[in-house]
């Protein structure tokens, strides 16, 4: 889609100013920069002011911003995400997957879920999952969040959370996350949002006292920027039946489609419209 260049300070979104010296290689510049809060503490002027070299950091993975449905960003140590009030749920979690995030010691067996406070009532709570049949569905999964002890907290907050099938939570989900890591340590980092697919019809299927949406769907989307810009969407039924790999795959444009989201509007127009039309799973 259309490249639109938004402001962080005003959208809280894309472009920030993070001062920082030069760091020699990719992979250690990408590590440093996830914290959102930190980033935005430096602008340009106090680094000018202070000797620093200013780096432009542009968030790639970060959507555009939303119109037509609630949104309140919330800005985690491992991931962003986009919390719609209505359905209990992100809209979208994104994160920029680094090498060295793929490994650590922390284990998230030490973890439990939470209520958001950073969100108002009536939010989801483990209550409305008991009895659900549906598991607590990370979006940015544990897994990728070992590195450091507040990023795994914060990604059993239930702002990261969806209804899932277990089938699939333990399956084709946990298998498609594992991938992702795969890739962050051979091309050393992509940039990833996934997210819940709604019903466009119909009734909608809520769990819980405080009728937490439950998806028809969940779409996954990544991109490489190391060597040959790429791109690739996955979609999953939220459903138990075997789902293949190469079934699930579609094109960014697709995925753009079914969900009303902009993915990576920092793209140089021409790279956005070559990447998220083609899709091709052998390619990575």
């Amino acid at each position: 889609m259309k490249k639109t260049t938004y402001t962080w300070l005003a959208a809280g979104l894309t472009v920030l100013v993070l001062a920082c010296q030069s760091n020699k290689g990719g992979e250690a510049a990408q590590d440093g920069f996830y914290n959102a809060q930190a980033r935005v503490e430096t602008p340009a002027a106090e680094a000018d002011a202070k000797g620093l070299k200013a780096k432009v950091v542009r968030l790639y993975e970060i959507p555009a911003p939303l119109k037509d449905r609630p949104e309140q960003i919330l800005h985690r140590k491992g991931y962003t995400t986009s919390y719609n009030r209505e359905t209990k749920s992100p809209n979208w979690v994104a994160w920029h997957l680094t090498k060295s995030h793929t490994y650590g010691s922390v284990k998230r067996s030490n973890e439990v879920f939470m209520e958001d406070s950073d969100v108002k009532a009536p939010r989801a709570t483990d209550n409305d999952y008991y009895n659900s049949r549906y598991d607590r569905g990370h979006m940015c999964p544990a897994g990728d969040n070992k590195w450091d002890k507040q990023a795994m907290e914060q990604s059993f907050l239930f702002t990261n959370v969806c209804p899932q099938n277990h089938g699939l939570n333990k399956y084709e989900w946990n298998d498609l996350e594992m991938l992702c890591r795969d890739w962050a340590r051979e091309y050393g980092a992509i940039d990833i949002v996934c997210g819940p697919v709604y019903k466009t019809s119909g009734e909608q299927k809520t769990i819980g006292r405080n009728k937490v949406w439950v998806p028809e769907a969940f779409f996954k989307v990544v991109l490489c920027r190391q060597g040959k810009v790429k791109a690739i969407g996955f979609v999953y039924r939220n459903e138990g039946k075997k789902q293949q790999m190469a079934d699930a795959v579609c094109t960014v444009d697709e995925v753009e489609k079914m969900t009303g989201l902009d993915f990576f509007p920092e793209l140089d127009d021409e790279t956005e419209n070559r990447i998220e039309a083609a899709a091709t799973l052998t390619d990575w």
